[in-house]
């Protein structure tokens, strides 16, 4: 049976392919396709409909994050792999072959699947309010396996205004030890580097091809490597970053219509989704927004349709449409045009901004924000305040770190509706080419891998 590997660059298109030799050549022999990918094009929706053949209203993983209206909140980026519904690829290869060996490095939803093989960025938050850089593995000791050889895991190179390539070069050196030592049949690889420059600076920038290259670079060894193993490599990408220059304040516009509540403490103001009538989960460039009464669903779409760099709003039949018919999606779901994404921001004065807002913080805003990735220009000295707070940090002193603008206009680059442009489309090459073509589906991709990897299922 052959040995199958699946890497997964994000925010790899051919616009950025072009820089890129060494991942190229993966399809000399076989094929590159278009990937056409499911809506939201974000990271955990594309992901969990890759590994389980069927789109987010079967799946359930509707975005990066939504509101759990059981919880009576806002999380974005859980790690727990029972959020994602559907029969994942493994549970299908081991119908066929009980003893199918999965390695997952750093897809996501990687705790809690079971699969042989688990590592995944995982911080160590201490009791003093500490949080320092680490990973989770199954088993347990594979932790000390990769962490001794390879240092831990270089978690502010993973996200945040340092976000650069050590992470993913970590990944690939981990994948590697993975891939030789424990042979599994296969190895799913995150690669997180190509998420980064593009979002900064744009997808079309000089300094985006830049880290194309680099990233091609550190990817060349390891592709070699696989080539002589006489291993099965397919890469691919769950979205391409366009193009953007507008913000659109979802949030703000629904508390000027009096929809959207907040509650204060200590000056500082906190959505509050318990007693907000509509509110929305901002994520790139679509919105999910809950809205409370169904008697108020068609106002608020009249309020958000007619925000500039909306281009449309999504009811049960176009939610039905585009497979989002989930529970966990809003009432609404709004998808922003080409040029255009969506804040979190629901503060009207950035004096009464919370002090997460100025932060990286992605598990307490209730909505993605970008602008995690820029250091605050209206800072004086921010790299070297930044610096000296981690400083004070390591010590065992507390500190609040103002490094995140509150200005999201130097965002150059979004994504998260489908792709209009063919340059920025996700891309699938494989090395194989029986099942070339031209274009696939996300939705096609479990079978694609299946057949790749010599499986016949029932």
């Amino acid at each position: 049976m052959t040995r199958l590997v699946v890497i997964d660059i994000a925010g790899l298109t051919p616009r950025l392919l072009q820089h890129m030799p060494a991942v190229s050549a993966v399809a000399t022999q076989g094929f590159q396709a278009r990937l056409n990918p499911v809506l939201p094009a974000v990271t955990c929706s594309v992901q969990s409909t890759l590994l389980t053949g069927v789109p987010p209203a079967e799946h359930g993983v509707v975005g990066n994050g939504w509101y759990f209206r059981d919880l009576g909140e806002v999380l974005l980026w859980r790690q727990h792999n029972a959020l994602v519904g559907g029969e994942k690829l493994w549970h299908t290869a081991r119908r066929a072959k009980p003893d199918y060996k999965v390695a997952n490095v750093c897809w996501w939803y990687a705790m809690g699947a079971d699969v042989d093989l688990t590592v995944t960025p995982r911080p160590v938050y201490y009791s003093d309010g500490r949080k320092e850089p680490d990973c989770y593995t199954w088993p347990p000791a594979l932790h000390d396996e990769l962490t001794d050889r390879l240092g831990p895991f270089p978690l502010f190179t993973y996200w945040g205004p340092n976000a650069s390539i050590p992470s993913s070069q970590w990944i690939l050196a981990a994948a590697r030890q993975i891939f030789d030592e424990h042979r599994p049949d296969l190895t799913l690889v995150y690669v997180p580097h190509l998420d980064y420059e593009p979002q900064r600076s744009g997808p079309d920038s000089p300094q985006s091809a830049r880290e194309a290259r680099r990233l091609d670079d550190a990817l060349r060894p390891l592709l070699d490597h696989f080539r002589r193993e006489d291993a099965t490599v397919v890469i691919l990408s769950e979205y391409g970053i366009a193009p953007v220059s507008r913000p659109v304040d979802i949030n703000r516009a629904l508390r000027r219509a009096g929809l959207l509540d907040v509650y204060t403490q200590d000056g500082m103001e906190y959505l509050d989704p318990w007693t907000s009538r509509a509110f929305a989960v901002a994520d790139h460039q679509v919105a999910h927004v809950y809205v409370r009464d169904p008697a108020d669903t068609d106002a608020v779409a009249d309020i958000v349709a007619e925000l500039p760099g909306v281009e449309q709003v999504l009811d049960e039949k176009g939610k039905a449409f585009h497979g989002l018919d989930h529970e966990r999606s809003g009432e609404l779901v709004a998808i922003a045009e080409p040029d255009a994404w969506f804040t979190y921001y629901y503060w009207l004065d950035d004096e009464r901004a919370p002090d997460f807002a100025r932060q990286v913080e992605i598990h307490r805003k209730p909505g993605y924000d970008p602008a995690e990735l820029l250091y605050d220009p209206t800072v004086p000295g921010v790299k070297a305040r930044a610096i000296g707070q981690v400083a004070r940090k390591k010590a065992g002193l507390r500190y609040r770190i103002k490094t995140v603008p509150l200005d999201p206009s130097a965002v150059r680059g979004s994504h998260g509706r489908l792709p209009q442009d063919p340059q920025d489309s996700p891309v699938l090459l494989c090395s194989q080419p029986g099942p070339a073509r031209d274009e696939i589906d996300a939705t096609d991709v479990k079978d694609l891998l299946l057949t790749l990897a010599g499986i016949t299922t029932p």
